[in-house]
């Protein structure tokens, strides 16, 4: 007997694999953007998405993705969310799709910074961080755009190899 349980775990299988269409090495479970997938009583599959950015101009795409997949795999009812709380964080990024940029020459980000609860200090001296050469390794890199192609990434080179490459930006 198949439970609802078990339709939801199936359903999860199939809409952990549907690629992000910007980072497309990366599925969206990977990037931490699959939030949920359940199933509900009259056989709705329900999934739950959650925007890197407000505004995110891939998540019709990553809606379409996901009610695609689920279709192609039997499911005839189909819905897909958008969950904007708690907000996305790069923090979600999965070790594996932190391996995954790094392999694909896009430096991963580092742990977001979040702020203590309360007023937030405004600081506007430079930020100088370290940011690993996604190719050889070297620290000594330097920010040359602070938008890349995506406005979740930024354009970065390395002084040590002379190669450029985008950088994940924290959030």
């Amino acid at each position: 007997m198949v439970t609802a349980l078990t339709e939801a775990r199936r359903a999860r299988r199939i809409a952990e694999q549907v690629p992000d269409p910007e980072l497309p090495m990366l599925t969206l479970a990977d990037l931490g953007v699959l939030r949920d997938v359940t199933v509900a009583a009259d056989g709705t599959v329900v999934a739950a998405l959650t925007p890197t950015y407000s505004g995110c101009p891939a998540m019709s795409e990553m809606r379409a993705g996901v009610a695609a997949r689920l279709k192609d795999a039997g499911y005839e009812r189909v819905q897909v969310r958008t969950v904007l709380d708690p907000p996305w964080t790069t923090d979600w990024i999965t070790a594996e799709g932190r391996l995954k940029l790094a392999e694909h020459g896009i430096a991963p980000p580092g742990p977001a910074a979040r702020p203590a609860p309360g007023p937030v200090p405004l600081d506007l001296s430079a930020t100088r961080r370290a940011v690993p050469c996604p190719r050889c390794g070297a620290t000594d890199t330097e920010e040359t755009s602070r938008f890349g192609a995506t406005s979740c990434k930024a354009l970065w080179r390395c002084r040590a190899c002379q190669e450029p490459f985008e950088y994940v930006k924290e959030i």
